[in-house]
């Protein structure tokens, strides 16, 4: 780290206090190694980019490393397309893991063996017990389980009935591996346990070595202690689990002992992040797929124009706490207007429309106007506008008639083109429906930047682009995926039934400056009085596609004001 990014000043938290207070004690010898454990069962989410930013901010600010590590204890619903986009979501974000890439799978081997230990120590045992007879064996929250009658089998039939399990020779959920602990603790995940469970299907690592694979609560610990880890950190759904991590580890002859802590996960309004309810999304074609720009992927913000400054920059505003909160999702909108504003080069496109005619501007004649590229930043390059007798202006800046406080062209009144002349409205071509084709203008030749000579007031400016010499674009904008604040909030409902109708619409031959012809995949622009943009993947030589990322304003809250 540079010393500016030593020296910024950072939020306080718990988790930030406990590791500095760690390294200042010597605690695990002043180092600082943390993971992200992320399933490949599906494409990461926001809340996925706070647990990201957290973790690897901590290893970075402390001088110390995180793995990325694949939680892959579950090979039906893996896969290496996940694995992919999660290692491609981390980087983009502005982090780099230690090297290697480690997989729980790496230590099925170990753990194997460590469940072997258990079963020879007396503390796991091979139960036959159905799905249905567990859960009445397991007991409530007000009343204690009951052991099973297989609980007190001896060392040998365990160890030989999990070999059995190991070898495929038994069925799927003919039995399972239970570690024996206590069936009367208040905390029922100490209540016997399931350790390893039979699955005959292959693993994308390991292929069909194993018929049978660890759970992810005898897999999370040990995978920590073998790679020595310092500092676990996760959500507070894991809370209860922390004291079976701990029984692990004190029952398990593992090289060290890491520690469990928790913070609260992100709750975001408007928004799911449920990854079973996004794949529903996905497979019932509700989206385009897991990078669809509303999906709150980490893979579908980065398509619509979300950069990861923003995210960083919002995973910072929100904190780390332990309080369970929703966090409004204008907090995650604020943060991008907020980048893009600063950052953003701007460029003009006219989304409908209609052609403006300057009749006392001289047939054939073309000249190149220029315009900042960005207000504020002398860094980026003035954009060349070509100008000439014909542009295009958008069907809104327009009215026949119009009240004082419509500040664009009227009919016989004057507006500014931008980072142009003033023109004034002279008459109308409609067609056989009525519907006006052309706007038939006049232009005042010596009001290119600057005022009209004889001191008349123009108040209303308006972006437009020449006729002769622009891009055909599409424009897809954008919209929240969901219109009300909680979409699993209904139990008589389904979230999808709470879908925005609105939360896309594709226009198709917008006109835009030529400038954005040049555009890069994914590089935003504000699209001056319109909003932020980028351009989408899906674009071509043939056709530009521009998504819309946030509108210059939150068009929400006014809503929420009104009660709509």
């Amino acid at each position: 780290m540079d010393n500016e990014a030593n020296n910024e000043v950072k939020p306080a938290h718990f988790i930030r206090k406990v590791i500095a207070d760690d390294v200042a004690a010597g605690t695990h010898g002043g180092k600082v190694l943390t993971r992200f454990p992320p399933e490949p069962n599906g494409y990461l989410h926001i809340g996925h980019a706070k647990s990201i930013c957290l973790n690897f901010s901590m290893a970075e600010e402390f001088g110390g490393a995180c793995n990325l590590r694949f939680d892959d204890t579950n090979p039906e619903k893996e896969e290496d397309e996940y694995i992919e986009s999660i290692k491609a979501d981390v980087e983009w974000l502005g982090f780099q893991w230690q090297e290697p890439v480690h997989f729980a799978s790496d230590y099925f081997d170990q753990l194997h063996a460590w469940a072997i230990h258990l079963i020879e120590q007396g503390k796991a045992y091979v139960c036959h017990l159905s799905a249905d007879e567990a859960r009445e064996y397991r007991g409530t929250l007000t009343e204690p389980g009951k052991n099973s009658p297989h609980r007190e089998r001896s060392v040998e039939e365990n160890l030989q009935l999990f070999e059995q399990m190991k070898d495929g020779t038994l069925a799927e959920g003919e039995c399972v591996l239970r570690a024996k602990i206590d069936m009367a603790a208040p905390n029922i995940n100490l209540r016997d346990p399931i350790i390893y469970r039979i699955r005959h299907v292959e693993h994308h690592q390991t292929g069909d070595k194993w018929k049978i694979y660890p759970t992810y609560d005898f897999t999370h610990g040990q995978s920590d202690a073998i790679e020595g880890i310092t500092h676990s950190i996760c959500t507070l759904e894991f809370e209860d689990h922390r004291p079976l991590y701990d029984w692990f580890i004190e029952n398990l002859p593992v090289p060290s002992t890491p520690r469990q802590y928790e913070f609260a996960r992100l709750n975001i309004n408007y928004t799911v992040t449920s990854k079973r309810k996004l794949k529903q999304l996905v497979d019932e074609g509700h989206v385009s797929g897991w990078n669809d720009p509303r999906m709150p992927t980490i893979s579908g913000l980065r398509r619509r124009g979300y950069t990861p400054v923003a995210l960083r920059q919002f995973c910072e505003m929100i904190g780390v706490t332990r309080s369970e909160s929703v966090v409004d999702v204008g907090m995650l909108e604020y943060a991008i207007r907020d980048d893009l504003d600063k950052n953003a080069p701007r460029a003009m496109c006219v989304l409908d429309p209609l052609k403006l005619v300057i009749t006392n501007y001289e047939e054939g004649r073309e000249e190149s106007l220029s315009a900042p590229g960005h207000p504020n930043r002398d860094d980026l390059p003035e954009r060349e506008l070509p100008f000439g007798r014909e542009v295009y202006i958008d069907r809104a800046d327009f009215r026949e008639e119009a009240n004082k406080k419509y500040k664009r062209l009227v009919l016989g009144k004057e507006v500014r083109l931008r980072n142009a002349y003033v023109v004034r409205a002279d008459e109308v071509v409609k067609d056989e429906a009525g519907n006006i084709t052309e706007v038939h203008c006049s232009y005042d030749a010596d009001t290119l930047g600057k005022n009209p000579a004889d001191g008349r007031k123009v108040k209303g400016v308006i972006h437009w682009v020449a006729v002769h010499n622009c891009c055909d674009v599409q424009v897809r904008l954008y919209d929240r995926l969901f219109s009300v604040e909680n979409p699993e909030a209904d139990k008589d409902k389904s979230f999808v039934d709470f879908i925005n109708p609105d939360s896309l619409k594709v226009l198709e031959h917008c006109k835009a400056e030529v400038s954005l012809g040049r555009a890069a995949i994914e590089q935003g622009y504000q699209f001056e009085r319109e909003g932020y943009f980028c351009l989408d993947s899906d674009s071509s030589d043939e056709q530009l596609i521009f998504n819309r990322t946030i509108g210059l304003r939150d068009s929400w809250a006014k809503q929420e004001q009104q009660g709509q």
